[in-house]
């Protein structure tokens, strides 16, 4: 399993030295799955230990592990959501868990109801510091959004693959909305290329 710290084991080796895709590591993955079937979360509460369920608050009912470390929410509906993991492989063995437990108590669980990827939040390093007004300018205002005194971060919207990369001044790159971990390698190809372009990179 993959500890808070370390990076997956996906990108390790992959790629040579001062490559920024050798710094890409998985923040989060958030998926979701269900069993189609309607669930009572009051005595879900009261079995599972360790659980979180304050409706007033939030609608669904938090189960957290320890190993791997993520959440499911689950919701009265049967829908549940992962969320934590920083592997798809930790997100497939939090649902199983989960999907255990669950028949521990009686639940009817199929065999393996399908798990659907929604975001996978990724963070790099391009070595070098950036210019954000210049990268403001050059890229275009279409897919831009940029207003240092709201938010540091400069928001670059990706239309092929389709994520949303917050720049920052010190070269640090946070990759939103991948569906697989190969989408922030491709988002970092075309930002090296286009910072390249327009000579905005060290």
């Amino acid at each position: 399993m993959v500890k808070k710290d370390d990076k997956p084991p996906y990108w390790n080796g992959r790629f040579p030295k001062g490559d920024p895709k050798g710094t890409l590591k998985i923040e989060n993955v958030v998926a979701s799955t269900g069993i189609d079937q309607e669930l009572n979360l009051e005595a879900l509460a009261a079995d599972l230990p360790g659980t979180e369920y304050d409706p007033d608050r939030f609608p669904g009912l938090v189960y957290r592990l320890q190993e791997p470390k993520a959440a499911c929410l689950i919701f009265r509906s049967g829908k549940i959501v992962s969320t934590g993991a920083q592997s798809i492989d930790d997100v497939h063995a939090a649902v199983e868990l989960t999907f255990d437990t669950l028949r521990a108590l009686g639940i009817e669980v199929p065999g393996s109801p399908e798990i659907k990827v929604q975001n996978i939040v990724t963070s790099g390093d391009l070595g070098h510091p950036l210019n954000l007004n210049a990268i403001a300018i050059s890229f275009g205002l279409e897919n831009i959004e940029y207003e240092p005194e709201q938010f540091p971060g400069l928001v670059y919207r990706l239309q092929d693959p389709k994520v949303v990369v917050l720049l920052f001044g010190s070269g640090k790159v946070v990759i939103t909305g991948g569906k697989k971990p190969e989408n922030a390698e491709e988002a970092i190809d075309k930002i090296v290329s286009k910072l390249t372009e327009y000579a905005l990179l060290g």
